[in-house]
């Protein structure tokens, strides 16, 4: 169990590095990247295809073993399931991280140079959150 966590923290605190280098954590980069009438500047498209070749690693390697390290299974969502839940939250998320330029990801990681924006944005999507958790949901 220790050793699940202290994965899990590295993995974080590798995560948060990588943002932090990248300039993720500036919001400014991420609304330069959507102004097509502004600054334009591509240094996301550059994080999500370095993301996208990671993950691809990591799920060819991940899923080569027959279990996982601190695991006894793989624990894979199943759903295939399209619904207005899903496609509705998706929105709310590409809207808000268009007008703000901050994904949860980049937010925590930019507490790290103490920006109030940061723990407004975390705040908002705390409440957001927890007001998720008393909707029913459609079963």
């Amino acid at each position: 169990m220790l050793m699940q966590r202290l994965t899990i923290l590295v993995s974080g605190l590798i995560f948060g590095a990588g943002l932090a280098v990248s300039g993720m954590v500036n919001p400014a980069k991420v609304i330069n990247f959507l102004d097509f009438g502004g600054p334009f500047d591509a240094t996301l498209l550059v994080v999500f295809a370095a993301g996208v070749a990671v993950a691809t690693l990591g799920y060819y390697l991940t899923f080569k073993r027959a279990k996982p390290l601190f695991a006894s299974a793989f624990s894979v969502p199943t759903s295939k399931v399209i619904d207005a839940r899903l496609v509705g939250g998706a929105a709310i998320f590409g809207i808000g991280w268009g007008i703000t330029g901050f994904c949860p990801g980049p937010a925590m990681a930019s507490l790290a140079y103490l920006q109030p924006v940061s723990v407004v944005f975390l705040a908002a999507m705390a409440v957001g959150t927890l007001a998720t958790r008393l909707l029913p949901a459609k079963r």
